[in-house]
């Protein structure tokens, strides 16, 4: 019986075959985990920042305790409910002594906000021009919607902005109960941080278990690296402010100082949002105070951001300008205000494990 040969050209490449299906297989792979990973984020976001925020309060907790460890020779778990007390007698101190002034400080600082937004918007009104940059402004901006009369654009201006902060990782339990979950899930991760961290572990496939334990322990180093960093700078604002205020004769200069701090939690988009409530009470006091005003915080943000920032950065975490205010854009519209105020340690953290699971340029690759 006669075998016939088949021609080598009819021949299956095989080899050439497999490695083809392995490729669609690898790029479909990636494909589907991308689509999974962006449908994550546009279903949970919220979520996530809660998740996010949690660690970061965990990683301030467990930063603090070791510090306390290092200088103490006590145990971690002690260390840990040593400034757990600390920071909820300093609170209750706070609240006890102070409490009644801070509301106060509050209440009498949205009120000459309202009164000045008002008055700035009749003035504004009395003007050709600015009723015409009224006209044109959105309402979300306190303007008239592009030509409608909406006289409260302006004045609600503030309780949007506060509405939306307030709004802050809103979850079914609304916002107290999201505080909640962050101070509890962070209490709880900053207790046994090795049990959440080995369980993560366990979800890597077991050849890269190595690396993803060396960028865990990255992430955290630079979380806690960029929050002392930011803490610092927050304090030299705050009161490089408030004293400047207070020379000047602003009202409410310590009110103004501490909103200055915490809105430089948020950079270069922080500094604008503190300084506006200054410059609108200052109005009150007439245009010169107002100039002094603009001149104080240009002055402050010019040494945090070309004297303070670089020593901060030696020491805690560096990044480029224009990848800190592209981040808060590009997080501040996927999850919105969470977004925007998480947007900078979340960066720090990404390009810290970027870098150190990209190989380094050598000297004639770079430009």
């Amino acid at each position: 019986m006669s075998s016939e040969r088949v021609p080598p050209a009819l021949l299956p490449a095989t080899a050439e075959t497999d490695s083809s299906i392995g490729s669609i297989a690898r790029l479909l792979r990636l494909t589907l985990l991308v689509a999974i990973t962006m449908l994550s984020i546009w279903l949970i976001g919220d979520v996530i920042m809660v998740v996010f925020a949690a660690t970061l309060f965990a990683v301030i907790l467990h930063g603090m305790a070791r510090a306390v460890h290092r200088r103490t020779g006590i145990s971690n778990g002690i260390a840990l409910v040593i400034v757990c007390v600390l920071l909820v007698a300093i609170v209750v101190g706070i609240s006890w002594t102070s409490g009644s002034d801070i509301v106060a400080q509050a209440a009498r600082l949205k009120d000459a906000l309202t009164t000045q937004v008002i008055a700035l918007r009749n003035q504004l009104e009395a003007w050709p021009q600015g009723k015409i940059l009224l006209d044109y402004l959105p309402a979300s901006l306190g303007g008239n919607g592009g030509g409608s009369s909406n006289s409260g654009g302006l004045m609600s201006l503030g309780s949007r902005i506060a509405g939306s902060m307030t709004g802050f990782l809103g979850s079914a339990f609304g916002v107290l109960g999201t505080m909640a979950v962050v101070l509890i899930a962070g209490l709880y991760f900053a207790a046994s941080p090795a049990l959440y961290a080995n369980g993560m572990l366990r979800l890597v496939p077991h050849k890269w278990r190595g690396k993803g334990r060396e960028v865990m322990l990255v992430a955290a180093d630079t979380l806690w690296a960029w929050v002392v960093g930011q803490a610092l700078d927050m304090a030299v604002v705050g009161i490089l402010s408030g004293v400047g205020l207070w020379i000047i004769g602003v009202p409410l200069a310590l009110s103004l100082g501490f909103l200055a701090a915490l809105c430089n939690f948020i950079p270069y988009i922080g500094a604008i949002l503190g300084a506006i409530p200054a410059c609108l009470l200052a109005l009150s006091l007439g245009l010169r105070e107002t100039a002094m005003v603009a001149a104080l915080y240009t002055v402050v943000q010019f040494f945090e951001g070309n004297v303070m920032a670089p020593l901060i950065q030696r020491k805690a975490v560096s990044m480029p300008p224009g990848v800190t205010v592209l981040s808060q854009t590009f997080f501040g519209g996927i999850f919105g205000a969470p977004g925007l105020i998480l947007a900078s340690p979340l960066t720090a953290m990404l390009l810290a494990v970027g870098d150190r699971l990209t190989p380094k340029l050598d000297d004639d690759e770079r430009i």
